[in-house]
C-alpha cells in the first residue's frame, strides 16, 4: 500500500479522511485514483486537489451518512443511491441499530477497500451483474440471529452465519470484526493468520476460480491442486473436521486448512499471493526494496524477496511479543502453484482489457 499527501504537503494514508496537519478533508478520487484534499465549490460538492486531476467530487453517501467511507463519486456520474466504486458491492450491511454493528461495518469495509485496492493494482476483472460480469460480485455482512434474553441455546441452521463464497456472493460474519471473536476463532481452529484482510482475499480466491478457471482451464487446476471432483466438496470438509490435515502437510500445502479440498487450496494459495504483491507494494512505496511490479516481474523472484522480507519482519514482530507477519513456509509445491495463480492473473489482466471499455461506458451512464 502506498502512501499519499495532502495539499499542505502531510503525508497521508489510505485510511486517513483528515488530514490531521491542515484539516483539510480528504477523499480517494476514481479519477486520478489518489487520496486527495477535497476542496469545497461553490455549487456544495467538492474539487479533487490533485492539480494534475482537478475533477469535481462528491462523497460517497456512506461518507456523508455513517463516515465508514472515504472515498468519492464524480460528481458527472450517476451511481446507484451515489455510492462508490467500493460501497455499490455492499448488498446486505448490519443491522444499524445494534451497538456497536457500526463501528463493525467500519472495519469490514475498510478491509474490501483494501481488497480492491490488490485487484486493481492487478489489473484483475470483477463487477456486478449490470457491468456483465458473470459471476457478479456482491457481499454480504450478516450477524447471527439471536433471540433476546435467549442466549445459550443452539443455533439452528436459518440462524448461524458461515463466512463463505457462492456464485459470486461473498458471505461475512461481523463477528470476524470483533477482535476478540476472531482471535478466539484463531487459536480454537488453530490458523496462523485470521484477519479481516485475509478473509476478503481468501473468499475473493473462489471467485475467481469460478471467474477464470471454471471451464476454461480445469484440466491444467487439476494437474495442480488435484481433482476438484473427487472427493465431493462435502466429502472432504466432513473428512477434514473430523481427522485433521495429515501431518506432513508442510511439504506440499501453504495452511492446514489447504489440505481440505483443492478449491480450499487455490483460495489459500490465492489469499497468500495477494499477501505477498501487497506486501511487495508497500514496502516499494516506502523504500525497503528496489521496486516489483507485480505484472511484469517473475514469480520465483517475488516470492525470494518475500521470503527475505518475510524473516525481517517475524523477527521485529517476535520482538514485541506478537505473531509473525509471514507463517507461510514456500516450499516447491507451494511455489508451483502461486506460478499457476501468477499465469492466472496475467489471463485475467488480459480479460479486463477486454471488458474495461464497455465498464467504462456503463460507468459514465450509470447503472
Amino acid at each position: 500500500m502506498r502512501s499519499f499527501h495532502c495539499t499542505c504537503g502531510n503525508q497521508t494514508f489510505f485510511d486517513n479522511s483528515q488530514c490531521v496537519a491542515c484539516g483539510n478533508e480528504l477523499g480517494f478520487c476514481p479519477s486520478c485514483r489518489e487520496l486527495v484534499a477535497l476542496l469545497p465549490t461553490a455549487t456544495g460538492g467538492f474539487q479533487c486537489g490533485n492539480s494534475e486531476c482537478n475533477a469535481e467530487l462528491q462523497k460517497c453517501f456512506n461518507y456523508v451518512e455513517h463516515n465508514i467511507c472515504n472515498r468519492c463519486v464524480s460528481a458527472s456520474t450517476a451511481l446507484e443511491q451515489n455510492l462508490c466504486d467500493c460501497c455499490r458491492f455492499s448488498e446486505t450491511i448490519p443491522d444499524l441499530t445494534v451497538e456497536g454493528n457500526l463501528k463493525k461495518w467500519a472495519r469490514l469495509e475498510s478491509a474490501k477497500r483494501r481488497l480492491f485496492y490488490d485487484l486493481d493494482q492487478l489489473g484483475l476483472p470483477y463487477g456486478k451483474a449490470s457491468d456483465g460480469i458473470d459471476p457478479p460480485l456482491r457481499f454480504d455482512f450478516k450477524a447471527d440471529v439471536i433471540r433476546p434474553n435467549d442466549f445459550w441455546r443452539s443455533f439452528g441452521k436459518s440462524e448461524n452465519v458461515y463466512t463463505g463464497h457462492d456464485t459470486g456472493q461473498i458471505t461475512i460474519n461481523i463477528r470476524e470484526a470483533d477482535d476478540v471473536e476472531r482471535e478466539k476463532l484463531r487459536v480454537d481452529l488453530g490458523e496462523a493468520q485470521r484477519t479481516l484482510i485475509g478473509h476478503f482475499r481468501h473468499e475473493i480466491g473462489h471467485f475467481y476460480w469460478d471467474l477464470l478457471v471454471k471451464g476454461r482451464c480445469e484440466p491444467e487446476f487439476i494437474a495442480v491442486f488435484g481433482d476438484h471432483n473427487q472427493p465431493t466438496y462435502a466429502d472432504a470438509l466432513d473428512a477434514y473436521y473430523k481427522n485433521g490435515p495429515a501431518p506432513e502437510w508442510r511439504e506440499s500445502y501453504i495452511s492446514a486448512y489447504a489440505t481440505m479440498h483443492p478449491w480450499e487450496d487455490f483460495a489459500e494459495t490465492w489469499a497468500s499471493y495477494l499477501d505477498m504483491i501487497s506486501t511487495l507494494d508497500t514496502t516499494s512505496h516506502n523504500g525497503l526494496d528496489n521496486p516489483m511490479n507485480p505484472i511484469e516481474s517473475d514469480l520465483v523472484a517475488m516470492v525470494t524477496e518475500y521470503q527475505r522480507l518475510g524473516i525481517i519482519f517475524n523477527e521485529v514482530s517476535r520482538s514485541f511479543g506478537l505473531l509473525d507477519v509471514v507463517p507461510e513456509i514456500f516450499v516447491s509445491p507451494v511455489v508451483d502453484k502461486l506460478e499457476f495463480i501468477h499465469q492466472l492473473v496475467l489471463q485475467g489482466r488480459e480479460m479486463n482489457g477486454a471488458l474495461q471499455p464497455a465498464l467504462n461506458t456503463l460507468a459514465t451512464v450509470g447503472t
